[in-house]
């Protein structure tokens, strides 16, 4: 019940290796460099299975022993070990899922909070402690590249770079609007309110992932930083927002000290965008390329949460659901962004 087929991974490996027996397999750099990361990142997969699998063999041996010697003391530390190997087993499960070309790089993630004022904006808020959480579970960095706070509470927008191995691969499963129904904090009549934020989710490419931009096409705007605070940080116009108006794509930095850092950090996000764009170029709809939406509002969101008149966080796209909604607002996502893979790769 514990094993799952690698054969797929295998037959790839074999097609990979062939091409490089190809006498002009180096003659394109780039592509050379692809496929041996490819079969790098197979092979660390097969490593990693034939580990767990070396681990089932010696929980059998320990459980026959246990048998035969009718000794119940080891059987807490069976029980524990077998969770912790189904465990290792599920997210090997999981890195199989995440065969796309970007799923192994970084990710910019961006929170927008939808019509509804400090309402909307505390529920940004609340979707950016939960990712924040989320990459300190899976031992992930993250930067602010850009945030937009209100004076009163919550915050209007907010862009992250979240640093790890399939971070994009694990997080654009986020990607949509996020629904929130609760009895508000902010209302004295302690009245239900429903909120909406909408979040976006594009890989961070490496300096050799390149993409033509005409800078006549660009309008870039600088500003005055409205983070926290710090020699420069919010006395210069450093900020940096560049759109392309071809597309309306729209990016901002602002948490480096100097323009020039933010003008870079901000061209390295335009350029995700438009390579997520071109790789999309079959969807009928540019908002939804862009990873915008035409309303942040009612019958868009990918998932609901409900703190009142019951607890529950519900996926529409899978039905995946959970009654614990604080486990849910403390990072514990793991569970949708599992069943949305399967569900993509099926």
């Amino acid at each position: 019940m514990f094993l799952f087929d690698l054969s797929g991974l295998k037959r790839e490996n074999e097609n990979l290796e062939q091409k490089m027996q190809n006498p002009d397999f180096w003659n394109n750099q780039e592509e050379a460099q692809k496929i041996t990361q490819k079969l790098k990142v197979n092979n660390d997969k097969i490593k990693e299975f034939n580990s767990i699998l070396s681990q089932i063999e010696d929980i059998e041996i320990l459980i026959e022993l246990t048998k035969e010697e009718n000794d119940e003391s080891q059987i807490a530390e069976i029980k524990q070990t077998i969770k912790i190997t189904e465990k290792q087993l599920e997210e090997l499960k999981l890195k199989t899922l995440l065969d796309g070309e970007y799923d192994s790089n970084n990710a910019i993630l961006s929170i927008h909070a939808g019509a509804g004022g400090t309402e909307a904006q505390d529920w940004a808020d609340m979707l950016f402690r939960m990712y924040s959480r989320w990459v300190e579970r899976h031992g992930y960095k993250h930067n602010i590249l850009d945030i937009l706070p209100d004076t009163e509470a919550g915050i209007k927008s907010v862009t992250l770079s979240i640093q790890g191995e399939n971070a994009y691969g694990y997080l654009k499963a986020e990607k949509g609007v996020h629904r929130l129904v609760r009895i508000s904090p902010f209302d004295a009549s302690n009245r239900r309110h429903t909120s909406f934020a909408s979040v976006d989710v594009m890989p961070e490419l490496n300096d050799d992932d390149d993409i033509d931009i005409n800078e006549a096409e660009l309008k870039i705007d600088t500003y005055r930083s409205s983070g926290a605070g710090g020699q420069h940080v919010n006395t210069t116009d450093s900020a940096v927002r560049i759109t392309h108006v071809p597309t309306g794509v729209v990016v901002s930095c602002q948490n480096e000290r100097s323009q020039h850092k933010n003008k870079a950090t901000a061209m390295k996000m335009l350029k995700s965008k438009l390579i997520e764009i071109k790789e999309a170029e079959h969807k009928e709809k540019i908002e939804d390329i862009q990873g915008k939406y035409n309303q942040i509002a009612w019958g868009s969101q990918i998932r609901s949460y409900v703190f009142h008149p019951y607890s529950l966080v519900k996926d529409h796209r899978t039905n995946a659901e959970i009654g614990n909604t604080q486990s849910v607002m403390d990072g514990n996502i793991d569970m949708f962004i599992n069943e949305y893979l399967k569900q993509i790769k099926n």
